[in-house]
This record gives C-alpha cells, structure tokens and sequence, in this order.
C-alpha cells in the first residue's frame, strides 16, 4: 500500500463554500481516506510521500463535459491537408494540456476514438479520463457532413470509424448501432446547424423528433448510454430535449419554452461559453481573408450570454463544458469565469466544473468532490478561486495535477 498526504493548504471540497484552512488529505493508492485539520490526520506506520500545498488552495480535479480532444481549430482547408496520424499526435499535445489546465476528466464530443481511450488507460500516454462520442451524428447537409458542394469531401475517415451521416427512423438507428460498436460512451447528435459549418446555419433544424426519439431509445438498451445534443436553434433545443436527451450543448437560441422544458426533464446545460466567446472575438478581430461564419459568430454572443442568464436564473442544471478543440485547448477554466459573468457564485462555477460535472457524466460515486472513498483527482491552486475565479483560467496558477492517485503535473 502505498499512502501520500497533501497538507498545508486550505480545501475546497466541491460541496460548500466553507474553505477548510490548514487541512489535509489522506491518500491510501488512488483513493482518499482522510481529510480533516492537519492536526487532527491520523498517519499510518508506513512511509508517506508528503506533498506541501505551500498555503495552496486544494481542490477536486475539474471535469469539462464538452472537449474535441483530436482538434486543433476547425478550418476545412486545414482539415483536408492533414494526415490521420497527426490528429493522434497532436492529442496526445492536447491532453497534456488539458491535465496541466486541472482538468482530469473529460467527455470528448466528436472524433477520439476507442484507441485513444485505451492507450491512457493503459498509461501509454497522459491524459484525462474520458468518455467518447466517437463521430457526431449529422443529417445529410447538416453540420459535420464535410462533404461540400464542389465534392470534395473533407470527412476525417479510417477502417472502424464510422460516418456521421444518417437520415430516417431506420437508418439512424443504424449509425447509432455503429457508434456503439465503435466505443462510444455516449451519443452525440447535432440537432442544429452550427455556426463554424459549411453546409448549415446554426438556426437550421436537423433531424425530427422521431428521429431523435430513436436515439435516446437505443442509448437505454446499453446500459443507458446517454445522448448529448448540439443545439443552437430554438426547435431543435426543442425537439431534443422532448425526444429525451440528457443535455443540451451550447444552447443559444433557447427561449422560455425551452427552458420550461429542461426545467421539466431535468435535462443538462452545457453553454460552451468559451468557444462563443472566443469565435467572437477572433471575428471581432480578423480583417481579411473572413470565412463566411464570421458574422454569425459575432452575432450570438450577446445572445447566448443573455439566454443562458436566463436558464440560469430559472434553475436549469448548468455544467462546465468548453468546446476546447474549436477553441484553444490549456485554458478550459476560463469558462469558470464565464460562469460567474451570467450570475453564478465562484463556488457555484467550481461546482459546475466538479461535483455537477460528475453528476451529468453518471460518476458522481468516485469523482467529483473530495471526500474520503472517493478517487484521488487533485488539483492545487496558487491562488483563492473564492476571490479569484478568474485565476483559475491561467494554467501557470494551477501547480499540481493528481489523477487518479498520480501526479501528472507538478509545480509547486
């Protein structure tokens, strides 16, 4: 058995905004299984590897729900110059960055695959746990059909991988069967255009809601794997969460109907604030060569922040998701800023990015807060978040990554 103890640092647990100062946390392998005031841990005989906070403020690993982990910006031309294997490289880049960001836990929403997943956790490469998606199921002409209209077709393609292009009752519940077989953990599904597309607006409505209805239903059948659901559009907001999705990514178009209904059903909001905000300004900022989404981008970040004030002072559950693979990957908790930019407390924004996170990713029992049993994911800031929220988006100010019961990144 192998014991470690972190100490002198204050713990924000995930579950309150009462700071415990000058405490410390048991680990015992890759669980916890103390946490209290230094003065009052009970060390084993055995040797313990000491880690000083250095007065630090000790926090659960952060989950970001929404990531593209085999992504680096999406640019059509970019995309059909590029070689498969360097998508795999260039991951394994990424999740470096994401782990030294504090986030030890994603959902990647559209192309890591099965291979990817297995080779972390076999510790062949460092990152984030995961649960994929695999391929983002797409209407013909929808968004992530790549296939443009001069014909050429820019879709990442690879034996097993599946295509995202499905239309009809039957034919869905097909590609769904092959993401399945694929690996994914959950069903991503795009039930709306988007605004970095070449087919679609992000208003359109894509896919109906028997269509969507078939989605969730073959979900159940595997032990309950859930669907996440693109969404911009008010209909296809709709349409999604009637059919019975579990969130509803992005959400920028939602209006008070909307909103009811997530509010009866329950269902998950993931705003992506980051990736809005970021289109935005990179659209505000860039004077030639202007692809055609350009416009939209700047057009909805008012929008959206406002709309999802609005879900948020309704009470709608709201989690942390970045869209970071659209966005720049390394600064995920800038969406914990965000957060607290449409109302939220910084205590509510790290609970959306921990406790809540592990809530909508169905592993609430082992991530999520630090409380004993629960799995060693650890992260240590330099600075107060309680005062600071906006510190925590600087990765230079996290300096220790545990996943797992491992460090993975170690600055103190």
């Amino acid at each position: 058995m192998a014991y470690s103890l972190i100490y002198n640092g204050t713990i924000l647990d995930g579950n309150s905004s009462k700071p415990l100062k000058e405490a410390a946390i048991l680990l015992k392998d890759n669980r916890i299984i103390q946490i209290d005031k230094e003065d009052s841990i009970k060390l084993p005989d055995d040797d313990i590897n000491k880690i000083d906070a250095k007065k630090g403020f000790i926090l659960p690993g952060f989950i970001d729900v929404h990531v593209h982990l085999m992504l680096d910006g999406f640019d059509i031309n970019k995309i059909m110059k590029t070689p498969l294997s360097l998508y795999f490289y260039k991951a394994v880049q990424n999740m470096q960055l994401t782990l030294n960001a504090g986030v030890t836990t994603v959902r990647d929403a559209g192309l890591a695959d099965i291979g990817l997943k297995m080779a972390v956790e076999q510790n062949l490469i460092k990152g984030p746990r995961m649960q994929i998606s695999v391929n983002s199921l797409s209407i013909t002409g929808g968004h992530f059909d790549l296939l443009l209209n001069s014909g050429i077709d820019a879709t990442i393609k690879y034996p097993g991988f599946p295509d995202c292009r499905c239309d009809g009752v039957e034919e869905v519940r097909k590609k769904v069967r092959e993401v399945l077989r694929a690996g994914a953990d959950v069903i991503k599904v795009m039930t709306t255009g988007g605004v970095i597309s070449p087919n679609d607006k992000a208003e359109y409505t894509q896919f109906t809601e028997e269509e969507l209805k078939v989605m969730v239903e073959e979900g159940k059948y595997r032990e309950g794997i859930k669907v996440m659901a693109h969404a911009h559009g008010t209909q296809g907001i709709k349409n999604a969460i009637k059919a019975g999705v579990h969130s509803i990514e992005h959400g920028t178009y939602l209006n008070d109907e909307c909103i009811q209904l997530m509010l009866s059903n329950e269902t998950y909001l993931i705003p992506t604030l980051y990736v809005i905000h970021y289109n935005g300004d990179l659209a505000s900022s860039t004077s030639k060569n202007l692809p055609e989404w350009i416009n939209e981008a700047v057009e909805i970040v008012d929008i959206h922040r406002d709309n999802i004030k609005k879900a948020y002072q309704a009470g709608v559950k709201i989690v942390m998701g970045t869209d970071c693979g659209i966005a720049p990957h390394g600064n995920n908790l800038t969406e914990l800023e965000l957060l607290c930019e449409i109302g939220m407390t910084p205590t509510e924004a790290i609970m959306a990015g921990t406790k809540n996170a592990a809530k909508c990713m169905g592993w609430e029992k082992d991530l999520g807060t630090l409380e004993v049993g629960k799995l060693a994911d650890i992260v240590i800031s330099r600075k107060d978040p309680l005062t600071d929220i906006k510190s925590l988006g600087n990765p230079d100010n996290i300096v220790m990554v545990m996943k797992n019961g491992e460090i993975v990144k170690n600055q103190i």
